[in-house]
């Protein structure tokens, strides 16, 4: 009996006892590891009849490094007791993204924070875990997608049966052709480069390079047949390829515009005195030569000089006069800044430069081919050739001097063009006197609207117009203007003042022509107008390529103008949206109505 009493009180006090719980670092282990330069693994291992609740796991990133969460993929959840929570141990993929000025090794700081409970009834306390790692920020990608400082992991329940997909990003035009070189095979990136190429051969950019391969080809005087035509345009070509592969490995490299770096004044008017030396010698004034010290060395054979003359002239014209920045271009400096690989980068900037070159080629091998015999004609063509570098270097000085100079500088241009075909002489020919009389008549237009401060080309005499004030003009003059800035400082100020808005920012520079373009044409058109009056309208000028103005376009991975990109009300920027080079009015209304 006393044996019975005994297992009946040793059996009460088994049951009754409290179960046994277990200490927090032994119903939890975070755990973080690097998987690849652009992937961590982290997780919580949890013991058995141990729980998560879903919406209290994070993982956040300390800020300052430059690198950021760009998308974290996470298990499913289940329901459980009315929460959603993880039964078994969740592990996270975190995906690494960075700013366009970030670069070398870098420090990041991953935190976990967790809490759950036991099937015993003890629900534990929050923790948090800092774990440290050393990125290679020259392997991960530009930012693409809002930044995730602080991402609170929960999603619905689902059924395990349900195929999990991969979030999706909206790219930009340019991210997308980053994209498409990251992922495609070289023979298609190549092919697709060509092709761009050839697109940007048809846009004003590029116009400016074809009276200058005319001109050198035409300049080489007798002798010059269709074969050495040929060849000289290609040399021409190359060597412009060669050129802008150069410069746009740099500018992925370095974040740093070759091109924007040599818009400056003195350059500008250095080039400009070069093209007028071309003009001039075009009218036989006298011939150009190199220096003795390369005709020494290349020998005197007016071939070698030849092919030397036009190889320099294909290279500074592709990096002076050459064509703006557009999405293929900005896509292939995006995709040499985000990976390093110069190589296939410079690659794809090649085809490009050749496809833009393959029309070049086909007026070098015309101007060669239609090469008149010596004599007037060829006096005639000649100075035809040399009247259209003259257009160049003023359209070159357009970048740098005022409006009403430029128009002053046409104006001299074609009077004194038209008075060479001579208008006046009764002995000419009909077609000849007329094209010539109307240059004049209008080339006298444009000086008076220089005089007269009109700076339209298009319509020199405007400012004699009376100007009728109706509800029509007074509403247009109420249209938003831009306000500029040049530093990343006042763009801040800018965008901390106006937080809230949506914001359209527009990277301008005053030698870039698709600037010019998208002002007269894109951002004058008056639908447009009304749709932008929606954003504050903000224009970073770096005409100047200062340090701040660096800066201010490093910040932003922005290559060089035109650029435009568009933040949202709480102040980030809208990766997606950016538009890189000239859109018609047409296709740039569409994407504002997408924002």
């Amino acid at each position: 009996m006393k044996k019975i009493v005994s297992l009946l009180l040793l059996s009460i006090f088994v049951f009754a006892a409290p179960p046994k719980f277990l200490m927090p670092d032994e119903a939890f282990v975070p755990y973080a590891k690097l998987n690849d330069a652009t992937q961590i693994e982290a997780g919580v291992k949890i013991a058995k009849d141990i729980y998560l609740y879903s919406e209290k796991v994070t993982l956040s990133l300390k800020e300052g490094s430059g690198i950021t969460i760009a998308k974290i993929d996470q298990p499913q959840s289940v329901a459980h007791h009315d929460e959603q929570v993880y039964l078994s141990s969740p592990k996270f993929l975190v995906y690494l993204q960075k700013d366009a000025a970030t670069t070398g090794m870098k420090t990041v700081e991953l935190s976990i924070s967790y809490q759950g409970c036991s099937e015993q009834g003890l629900c534990y306390e929050p923790y948090s875990k800092t774990f440290t790692f050393d990125i290679d920020s020259s392997k991960l990608p530009l930012s693409q997608v809002k930044e995730l400082k602080s991402l609170t992991l929960s999603k619905p329940s689902v059924s395990a049966d349900t195929p999990q997909q991969e979030p999706s990003v909206e790219l930009s035009e340019t991210d997308a052709i980053a994209d498409t070189i990251n992922k495609g095979s070289i023979a298609l990136i190549l092919l697709t480069f060509f092709g761009f190429g050839l697109l940007l051969s048809l846009t004003p950019c590029v116009f400016p390079m074809i009276p200058i391969i005319s001109g050198v080809i035409i300049s080489q005087g007798e002798g010059l047949t269709t074969k050495k035509a040929f060849f000289l345009s290609v040399v021409y070509v190359l060597a412009m390829a060669v050129a802008y592969t150069i410069a746009g490995v740099l500018a992925g490299l370095f974040g740093s515009n070759l091109q924007s770096a040599l818009q400056t004044p003195w350059v500008i008017y250095s080039f400009s005195a070069v093209f007028v030396a071309l003009a001039m010698s075009m009218f036989g004034f006298y011939e150009l030569r190199p220096p003795s010290f390369l005709t020494n060395k290349l020998g005197e054979s007016r071939q070698h000089r030849g092919v030397l003359g036009v190889a320099v002239m294909g290279f500074l014209s592709a990096l002076i006069v050459g064509p703006c920045v557009a999405a293929p271009l900005a896509g292939a400096l995006v995709y040499i800044g985000q990976t390093g690989d110069a190589l296939l980068g410079g690659m794809a900037l090649f085809t490009m430069s050749i496809g833009m070159g393959i029309p070049l080629i086909a007026i070098g091998v015309s101007a060669g081919k239609f090469m008149p015999k010596p004599g007037v004609w060829m006096t005639m063509v000649l100075a035809i050739f040399g009247i259209m570098m003259l257009g160049v270097a003023i359209w070159m000085l357009e970048r740098v001097v005022e409006p009403y100079v430029t128009m002053l500088l046409y104006a001299m241009l074609g009077i004194g063009s038209a008075l060479y075909f001579a208008p006046f002489d009764k002995e000419g020919h009909i077609f000849k006197r007329s094209v010539a009389m109307i240059l004049f008549i209008y080339s006298v237009l444009l000086f008076i609207g220089a005089m007269g401060g009109s700076t339209s080309m298009s319509k020199p005499l405007e400012f004699l117009k009376p100007q009728v004030v109706t509800s029509v003009n007074i509403q247009e003059v109420q249209h938003q203007e831009f306000t500029k800035v040049t530093s990343i400082k006042e763009l801040d100020a800018l965008l901390e003042a106006n937080r809230g808005k949506k914001i359209l920012l527009d990277f301008y520079a005053d030698w870039c022509t698709s600037c010019k373009e998208m002002e007269e044409i894109t951002f004058a058109n008056t639908d447009v107008k009304h749709k932008m009056d929606q954003f504050v309208l903000i224009q970073a000028d770096v005409t100047q390529n200062t340090k701040e103005q660096k800066d201010l376009s490093k910040k932003y991975g922005v290559f060089g103008p035109p650029a435009i990109i568009f933040f949202d009300e709480d102040g980030s920027v809208m990766k997606s949206k950016s538009l890189v080079g000239f859109i018609e009015p047409k296709e740039f209304l569409e994407h504002l109505n997408t924002i």
